[in-house]
């Protein structure tokens, strides 16, 4: 049986008096790649944000690696360091350079020494192909490449567990395969993702299994396969007819 990478157990979340998450229940094993979609305003990037601790949920269990998320700054500590984190706007430090923003995080949250953490920050910005811009500063690159330097920013930390949170909403959509690639052969390397994504394409090639979200629910999971055929809910075909028509 495969280690369950992340477990969450009737989880409830409001936001003041509207409840935004509602009973959720999702298993991602140890080297699985979940895709969750669903319309605007679905619960969708609030599942992520509660996985790495940047939201707390107020009822249900949430485990990461065997680890309770009880909103405790040891369990908030042990997590953020095994889950990776990309975002829609990349969150880079616009007043440092590329290589700056690399080796923050794990000269500070791992211990490496300078000339580790440079040479591992040489791997993954070859890992995400842009090698070349390690003394650049953010705005100098394109939307595409700042949002691949936060992968391998991500990777930096050589996290068990990566989070997508729409990673490609924000781009032009001539720069949006070239960061697709990049996860797509994330996937194929057997990392564990939970990726927030319209990208279907995307979702069919690497998905293991669809979860679809409406209102604060998941109202529908299935394998790629099955949930692109045949969905069952009334409100998941109209989502992907109206999706995939675009």
């Amino acid at each position: 049986m495969t280690e369950n990478a992340i477990e969450m157990v009737d989880v409830d979340k409001w936001f003041g008096d509207f409840q935004v998450l509602k009973g959720i229940n999702l298993t991602v094993r140890t080297g699985d790649r979940v895709v969750v979609c669903g319309p605007s305003g679905s619960g969708k990037s609030t599942v992520v944000r509660c996985i790495n601790q940047l939201e707390q949920h107020q009822k249900g269990v949430i485990k990461v690696g065997g680890v309770t998320l009880d909103g405790s700054a040891a369990a908030q500590e042990a997590i953020r360091s095994e889950v990776g984190m990309v975002f829609q706007q990349f969150n880079l430090f616009p007043h440092l350079s590329v290589m700056e923003n690399l080796v923050l995080g794990p000269m500070k949250s791992r211990g490496l020494s300078r000339k580790e953490a440079e040479a591992r920050a040489r791997k993954y910005l070859d890992r995400v192909r842009i090698p070349e811009q390690a003394d650049k500063r953010p705005s100098q690159l394109s939307g595409g490449q700042q949002q691949r330097v936060a992968i391998a920013r991500s990777l930096c930390m050589e996290p068990r567990v990566m989070l997508f949170d729409e990673p490609t909403s924000a781009l032009d959509p001539e720069m949006i395969s070239e960061v697709l690639d990049v996860m797509i052969e994330l996937a194929e390397e057997g990392m564990t993702m939970v990726v927030v994504t319209h990208e279907m394409g995307f979702a069919r090639k690497v998905a293991d299994q669809m979860v679809f979200m409406d209102a604060g629910e998941i109202v529908e999971t299935g394998p790629p396969a099955e949930f692109f055929a045949n969905p069952k809910s009334e409100r998941c075909r109209t989502f992907l007819n109206q999706i995939l028509q675009h």
